[in-house]
């Protein structure tokens, strides 16, 4: 790898906002470490990238709801001696179903990879950021972090751990060299919102979302300049201010008949 150019680790790569990221960050000459469960997309990303940007792009195939997976992409990182400027905590999936009704397994593996995974990955590689006294990490939250939300309560709820936990880090870490960024973007294009069957609620129904290149470019700006919190888009930023004005119970109320399919 070219040694003057940073490097980013990205978690979820081969689709949506992970994807942009990456676009983003090699379209500036930096090189990638890019995760995710497809060996065949990460190639073909890989393969788009060096031939397009002239970046070098190593690619760790790995299913990050595994319990040992965040080590083993630690391991095979030091393993080729490449030192992780920008950790970026993209991968994760929501659920959009009455909490009692869901499979429990399908719970704890969106917990393993929204919460364990990226809480981990941020441990391992933020102690060797400290040691050097620089690196940036972008942790992705969701507007979700915002309210509690019935029909999506554990994603809802892992999203607040996420922004609560980087604001946290991020304070912990102040004139270090070291930032923490969360972005908290809202309903998005993504493989997401066909996964979680998010796209089927009354708030999304129908409608054309947001594209996931500005989310990206958002972010990517706010983790360069080492933002506490960003969250694009102003009607997600009206959301968020809105739900800070009305009574807890309402707001509560107005998200779960939202989510509600």
């Amino acid at each position: 790898m070219n040694k003057a150019a940073k490097t980013a680790l990205i978690t979820g790569a081969t689709s949506g906002i992970g994807y942009e990221l990456a676009k983003i960050h090699a379209a500036t000459s930096g090189n990638l470490v890019l995760v995710a469960r497809s060996e065949e997309k990460l190639k073909q990303i890989s393969a788009e990238f060096q031939e397009k940007y002239g970046i070098a792009c190593h690619i760790i195939v790995k299913d990050l709801q595994q319990t040992n997976a965040a080590q083993e992409v630690f391991a095979e990182v030091n393993s080729a001696k490449i030192s992780v400027d920008y950790l970026i905590n993209n991968a994760g999936f929501g659920i959009n179903s009455p909490f009692a009704e869901t499979d429990y397994e399908k719970i704890t593996g969106m917990l393993d990879l929204d919460v364990r995974a990226l809480t981990q990955l941020t441990h391992l590689f933020v102690n060797q950021m400290l040691e050097r006294g620089n690196g940036k990490i972008l942790n992705v939250a969701s507007i979700a972090a915002f309210t509690p939300g019935a029909f999506m309560a554990v994603y809802c709820a892992a999203k607040a751990y996420v922004l609560s936990f980087s604001e946290a880090i991020r304070y912990e870490t102040l004139n270090s060299g070291v930032t923490v960024t969360a972005v908290s973007p809202g309903p998005t294009q993504s493989n997401f919102m066909a996964v979680s069957s998010f796209d089927q609620s009354p708030m999304l129904k129908g409608k054309t979302l947001p594209s996931p290149v500005n989310v990206a470019q958002t972010a990517y700006k706010a983790m360069l300049k080492g933002k506490r919190n960003v969250i694009p888009g102003w009607g997600n930023k009206i959301t968020v201010f809105a739900l800070k004005l009305v009574p807890h119970d309402l707001g509560i109320k107005l998200a779960g008949d939202l989510m509600r399919k």
